[in-house]
């Protein structure tokens, strides 16, 4: 095994999540096709990451399914998105209405700021310190 290539994020809505990741995050469809069964494959991956790594937008089919988005990981931060220029991306994403739960921050392992995707999952932008 070499890699982790996918992981899947309940949504309530596969069009509004694509809308989330593609215009307030920046990142690029890697693929959307209809399984003929009112399910679509969606996949999204930041915009210059490597091929084969990316997000799977699953649109909730059940109850239980439903319950579980936003608390995927329990309230915790539960994705990291590394960034090259944090200043730029943070205030990219900033005017595209994303809502970060703190101001930035300087630690010793980078810049890192939480923020919330649209269904309330917790994410890490941070930009490494070299």
């Amino acid at each position: 095994m070499s890699r982790i290539a996918l992981v899947t994020l309940v949504v309530r809505d596969y069009d509004e999540a694509l809308a989330f990741y593609r215009d307030a995050l920046g990142f690029e469809l890697v693929e959307d096709t209809d399984r003929g069964d009112g399910t679509r494959w969606v996949v999204v991956r930041p915009r210059g990451s490597a091929p084969g790594t990316g997000l799977l937008l699953a649109r909730a089919k059940d109850g239980d399914q439903s319950r579980a988005i936003g608390a995927q990981t329990g309230g915790r931060v539960g994705f990291f998105l590394h960034t090259e220029d944090f200043a730029a991306d943070h205030a990219r994403m900033t005017a595209a209405g994303v809502r970060f739960l703190e101001e930035p921050r300087h630690e010793t392992y980078g810049s890192v700021a939480v923020f919330e995707d649209l269904y309330g999952n917790r994410w890490d932008l941070l930009q490494p310190a070299v």
